[in-house]
């Protein structure tokens, strides 16, 4: 948790943007409760609403708050403990110094916000976000009735959250140095013949020693061209790329997201190092080019060219790349977007609205094969935190379907492709932080990146 001072200036903020919105009434957080696994006592790992976290900061189940934008009136609505809770979880701070530790005067018991606001409303707008979790989505049911997340609150807290404050810099730089010493670990690990869940033990291990654990399920397989590969059950086999796509979820919550892809046998194929030199230069390029004023969708593109350009030169592709770019044919090998927004979510604040999100008001999403999934397209702005992630995969199914179909024929080298079939998929991730200047990679160490570099680290 920050100063309250923090939380403080954040709410203070909220209020000035809602009412230079036109907006009046009230604004009401509801913050998550504990989420039973199989029975009431025993519940999945407790994680707080990123966006209660954000203005409230108390990391707690069963909190609500509500504000007033025309008064500014602010209250907390939470319980004391009792002696039952004291048995259990030992004593605990009141609910008075809690609010204190977060700039809040007044407080009230949770279960009196439902009579508090029904005496208060009468016809005030009542402004809440978008529930990510059913207890949410229940508990503003029967707090707002009929009641829609504000489209006005929305805009509001994305135009706060996306734009990092330097204690969150530093969070997220701790974060990302954490992530380092976990794929480090990681790297160290391969090893032929052992089984991959062996290394995610091992490397998650780092995640809960120093962090909240990880910032979301571990990506480690040899099956890259599977771009969310879950599966650990496999046992390591030489002559392999194995994708680490990994993250740490601080302890004050803020995330990291790195991919490397490492030969398992500890040296490319020339064939592997062929088409890592690609993604490899992809990834440079896209820091290169990340600044101020230039979109994140004009960054995605020039990748896209580069990457087609390269795979060209390999005669896996033929023809004119203008023609190429035109048709979105780089979403055959990189069919997801370039990268997304980090900070208190991995996917930063996505549960708002991933368009509102990661688009600006002139903006439209593409439709085409990966350029369609760019999570963030916006113009960049200092303060920014990004992922740079391009990648490479031969997805035998997903070229199958262009054959059949006849997409792209008269520029895939099918006949070639068909001999990359096992190859699997390369991608390679940064986090990033836009800065007046331009950018800078977040953390104090960058993972081994350049070809020659992985095998002497490996």
């Amino acid at each position: 948790m920050f100063a309250k001072e923090v939380y403080v200036s954040r709410r203070a903020t909220l209020l000035a943007k809602m009412r230079e919105a036109g907006q009046s009434g009230l604004i009401l957080f509801v913050g998550n409760a504990e989420a039973p696994a199989q029975y009431k006592d025993n519940c999945y790992k407790w994680r707080q609403d990123s966006s209660w976290l954000y203005y409230w900061g108390l990391d707690e189940p069963l909190m609500a708050a509500v504000m007033s934008i025309d008064s500014g009136e602010e209250i907390l609505f939470a319980d004391d403990v009792e002696i039952d809770d004291i048995i259990w979880m030992g004593p605990q701070p009141s609910v008075e110094s809690k609010a204190a530790s977060v700039g809040v005067s007044r407080h009230r018991p949770y279960g009196q916000i439902a009579s508090w606001l029904e005496e208060r409303v009468k016809g005030r707008p009542v402004h809440f976000l978008p529930p990510s979790r059913y207890y949410n989505t229940l508990k503003l049911q029967e707090l707002v009735p009929g009641g829609k997340p504000s489209e006005a609150l929305i805009k509001a807290v994305i135009s706060m959250r996306l734009i990092k404050e330097p204690v969150e810099i530093k969070a997220l730089d701790e974060a990302c140095d954490l992530g380092v010493a976990m794929h480090s670990v990681a790297r160290n690990c391969i090893t032929l013949g052992i089984i991959e869940q062996d290394i995610v033990g091992k490397m998650e291990g780092i995640a809960l020693a120093k962090g909240w654990g990880v910032s979301f399920p571990t990506i480690l397989t040899q099956h890259g061209e599977t771009l969310h590969n879950h599966l650990h059950d496999k046992v390591i086999e030489p002559g392999k790329l194995m994708v680490i796509d990994a993250g740490v979820e601080s302890n004050e919550h803020y995330a990291s997201d790195f991919t490397r892809t490492y030969p398992t046998s500890g040296k490319f194929t020339p064939k592997q190092r062929d088409i890592y030199q690609i993604v490899y230069e992809c990834n440079e390029l896209a820091f290169s080019l990340t600044k101020p004023g230039t979109t994140y969708r004009e960054v995605h593109l020039a990748v896209a060219r580069h990457m087609l350009e390269c795979l060209s030169a390999l005669d896996l592709v033929h023809g004119n790349i203008d023609d190429m770019m035109a048709i979105g044919l780089a979403g055959l090998f990189q069919p997801h977007g370039l990268g997304h927004n980090m900070g208190l979510d991995v996917h930063d604040m996505e549960d708002l609205g991933e368009n509102l999100v990661g688009y600006d008001p002139d903006q439209t999403r593409a439709k085409q094969l990966g350029l369609g999934s760019l999570r963030m397209a916006r113009r960049l702005v200092p303060g920014h935190v990004i992922t740079d992630e391009p990648g490479i995969y031969f997805i035998p199914a997903l070229i199958e379907k262009f054959k059949k179909e006849g997409t792209g024929a008269e520029f895939i080298n099918f006949a070639k492709l068909e001999t990359y079939y096992d190859f699997g998929g390369i991608r390679l991730e940064d986090d990033v932080l836009v800065t007046p200047e331009g950018a800078r990679r977040l953390g104090h160490a960058r993972l081994p990146i350049a070809p020659d570099d992985v095998e002497a680290a490996m």
